[in-house]
């Protein structure tokens, strides 16, 4: 395959993904007020806020706990807990097409820290998810209406 100029293309090995149009967040940056609990947490214990938006953005692949430390230690040593929580809002953006606003993500979270953990928070309870239970939490609720048949002997005997 050649290119107008003549030139080889060649293929990266990397399939065409579809294009989607990209979705809206489902609320905005400052609406802390339609979820309360999510508001007084992240007032109070910003490090359980991050630490479960991670933990749900990462799939479960390291625990709330571990995030909630790594953000805890950044915080009382750099000041720059702000770095590590806009990754997972970049990650968040990713998985559902989110568009990057107000600002790009980072900024977001080095101004408004509190308030784009509580929207990224809102986001995932908007999804379906319970970011309390965790990522093995939700998986389990998300599978308990499945029911598999008993399995029972091949022959019964007496």
């Amino acid at each position: 395959m050649y290119s107008s100029s003549g030139q080889p293309q060649y293929a990266t090995g990397v399939p065409a993904q579809p294009m989607t149009a990209p979705s809206q967040w489902s609320t905005g940056l400052c609406d802390c007020g339609k979820d309360w609990s999510s508001c007084c947490l992240t007032c109070w214990c910003p490090c359980i806020t991050s630490g479960r938006i991670a933990e749900i953005a990462d799939k479960g692949t390291t625990s709330c706990g571990v995030h909630g430390a790594i953000y805890s230690i950044l915080c009382l040593l750099t000041g720059c807990e702000c770095i590590y929580s806009c990754m997972f809002r970049s990650k968040l953006r990713h998985q559902y097409m989110l568009p990057e606003q107000p600002c790009n993500d980072c900024l977001v979270h080095c101004c408004c820290e509190w308030c784009a953990l509580c929207q990224e928070y809102r986001e995932l309870k908007h999804r379906g998810f319970e970011p309390s239970l965790g990522w093995e939490g939700n998986l389990a609720r998300q599978n308990q209406g499945v029911v598999m048949p008993p399995v029972g002997p091949k022959e019964m005997k007496r």
